[in-house]
């Protein structure tokens, strides 16, 4: 195994493993928009001939949370139906597929971290969407594997850690909910355990344990706000601005989509299987914050 196809190119994630995968020994082709348009199939069998790959990691996603919620139907096909599409191809070719879930799935209310045995609920659109995806990556394709993660950052793209440092530089004050807890996952960290379940794959051939559900996040948990206090202590020896941030309720930042109370995750199962763990979040956090600042 070498040739690896990964969709969601300029993505964070895609971005991460177009790094970490070459360390390993593996060639990554990465596709993305236009070239790569679930919503037309003749581009994904076009990138499936042109990378001749050994296996696909699916980081293409429909990742807008609340605007899922005003166009489910658009979130299922790139959610479920771009999946399921990938899954065929790979099941033509029987290579293996590692299939980007989320925390999403499950409602947050078991009070303590979810197991891949614990059964879904997802409170949402983006949470059934990507459910529905788990199901049509596993149904399509014997050699699927799916990781569940969460609250991902990097150094580029949308997501908490760069939204926190641009307000946080032009707001003396900020508020933060503070009774929402899950594992803030660095996408650079992300890809490395990625590519180390493919390369126990490559090394160990494909065997029935590797099919099925695995969750896949930074080892520990937070809450958003402890975390946006996290974020600006870590950047305050680069310059980084100091704000004040004041906890406050989910109730006192109503969104369009419900978000999981508490999302944590076990991760022992990926341990066992393919002996990868991700670091603790924090030192991930001190990772993209680093990268942040020489970039």
């Amino acid at each position: 195994m070498r040739r690896i196809l990964v969709t969601g190119r300029g993505g964070q994630l895609a971005t991460g493993l177009e790094a970490a995968l070459p360390a390993r020994g593996f060639e990554p082709i990465l596709f993305g928009q236009p070239e790569f348009e679930f919503d037309q199939p003749e581009t994904v069998a076009a990138a499936f001939a042109a990378a001749r790959p050994e296996a696909v990691v699916n980081c293409a996603a429909w990742t807008a949370v609340d605007a899922a919620e005003d166009d489910e139907a658009a979130a299922f096909r790139a959610n479920a139906l771009g999946p399921a599409m990938v899954a065929r191809h790979c099941a033509a070719l029987g290579i293996p597929l590692i299939q980007i879930s989320t925390d999403y799935v499950f409602d947050g209310r078991k009070g303590a971290p979810y197991t891949e045995d614990d059964a879904p609920n997802p409170l949402g659109a983006y949470g059934r969407t990507k459910l529905a995806g788990e199901w049509a990556a596993l149904a399509g394709n014997a050699r699927t594997t799916v990781l569940r993660t969460a609250w991902v950052f990097a150094p580029m793209g949308s997501n908490f850690v760069r939204t926190m440092l641009r307000v946080g530089a032009a707001r003396p004050e900020l508020r933060v909910v503070a009774d929402q807890h899950g594992s803030p996952t660095a996408a650079p960290d992300l890809a490395d355990a990625i590519a180390g379940v493919l390369a126990r794959m490559r090394d160990t051939g494909w065997q029935d344990a590797y099919r099925g559900v695995f969750h896949a996040v930074a080892t520990g948990s937070t809450t958003w706000h402890a975390f946006a206090e996290a974020i600006f202590a870590a950047a305050a020896p680069f310059g980084g601005p100091r704000p004040k941030v004041h906890a406050i309720g989910t109730s006192d930042y109503p969104t369009k989509a419900v978000r999981p109370a508490d999302g944590r995750l076990d991760t022992s199962r990926l341990a066992a299987t393919f002996g990868v763990a991700l670091p603790e979040w924090k030192a991930g956090l001190d990772r993209v914050i680093r990268a942040l600042h020489a970039a």
